[in-house]
């Protein structure tokens, strides 16, 4: 269990590195990374703006580059990080996905998939919540704090 969670510390620092680019590209800073077999094998960061599409989140980006990346559109070996609980769309996306495990950082108590349940992710797909949380929600609430000013 201990070394789980060193494990997701370790992964979600770098799913960290891919929202701090987003938040020098002006996009709101969330990173996404996917691993499997302790490998990350793709790494994306929200590009809705610069791409001028509202489903450019993160964990599509990832999953598209993680289904290139190893050559199958099925996760199942695999593990998302990201550092924002997943909206509904991206959660759905997972479930296609049939990713082996999701683990966010901070929640989103507006958007966030969990408001409507779990029921969205397949349902072998195991959830951890709360990984570097503050971290990922300090980067949030700054980005929102310089739009505002």
């Amino acid at each position: 269990m201990e070394e789980q969670y060193e494990a997701d510390v370790r992964f979600m620092k770098d799913a960290l590195k891919e929202a701090r680019r987003a938040f020098d590209a002006d996009e709101v800073p969330v990173g996404a990374i996917i691993v499997c077999q302790n490998t990350i094998v793709a790494r994306a960061f929200n590009y809705t703006e610069h791409l001028t599409d509202v489903t450019a989140h993160a964990e599509m980006q990832v999953y598209t580059a993680a289904s290139s990346s190893l050559g199958g559109k099925y996760l199942p070996e695999c593990t998302l990080y990201v550092t924002l609980e997943p909206c509904v769309m991206c959660a759905g996306a997972s479930f296609w996905t049939q990713i082996g495990r999701v683990v966010y950082g901070a929640k989103d108590e507006k958007r966030g998939f969990l408001k409507t349940g779990p029921h969205l992710l397949h349902p072998k797909t195991k959830l951890t919540g709360g990984i570097l949380e503050d971290e990922c929600a300090d980067l949030l609430r700054l980005f929102f704090k310089n739009k505002r000013s």
